[in-house]
């Protein structure tokens, strides 16, 4: 797992060298993020958000969010309508989401070879890929061990 402290440097660095402006509010929603377990969604940080900010409202975290995904620093979680931050902003090529349904972790991978057949396919049926969101949905493997792990008796013999 990256560490978000990492996360939030990497994004300040990549901000500075695209002339793109990292505000603080962009900022905060991005520790946020960073800083969940899992995936957050959009009226969850607008509550955290307002906790802080009583000026805070939709928009605010909408724009932030926005941003922080054309930056490439956070992914929707189109399944979950729901948003993650990203490992490894500095990956320009596609992702592809590990996402567990029962504790919420998201992993992400980069399996550029998926992409590029998927584009392939699509380019020779005359269709132009602008974006690709690739979820996988299941049970990470720490929730599928606790599921087999022998249930335990509260009796005692």
């Amino acid at each position: 797992m990256t560490d978000p402290r990492d996360m939030i440097r990497q994004a300040e660095r990549q901000c500075q060298q695209r002339g793109a402006r990292f505000t603080p509010i962009r900022r905060r929603v991005l520790e946020m993020i960073a800083d969940a377990p899992g995936s957050l969604k959009a009226y969850d940080l607008l509550d955290r958000l307002a906790a802080e900010h009583a000026a805070a409202r939709p928009p605010t975290v909408y724009r932030a969010l926005e941003f922080l995904i054309d930056q490439g620093l956070v992914h929707r979680i189109e399944s979950l309508n729901a948003y993650v931050a990203c490992p490894c902003p500095e990956h320009a090529h596609g992702f592809q989401l590990l996402i567990c349904r029962l504790c919420g972790r998201v992993e992400e991978l980069h399996l550029d070879e998926i992409n590029d057949h998927l584009a392939r396919h699509a380019r020779g049926l005359g269709f132009e890929v602008q974006r690709q969101t690739i979820e996988l949905l299941g049970q990470c493997d720490t929730c599928r061990q606790a599921s087999e792990a022998p249930a335990v008796s509260a009796e005692f013999p």
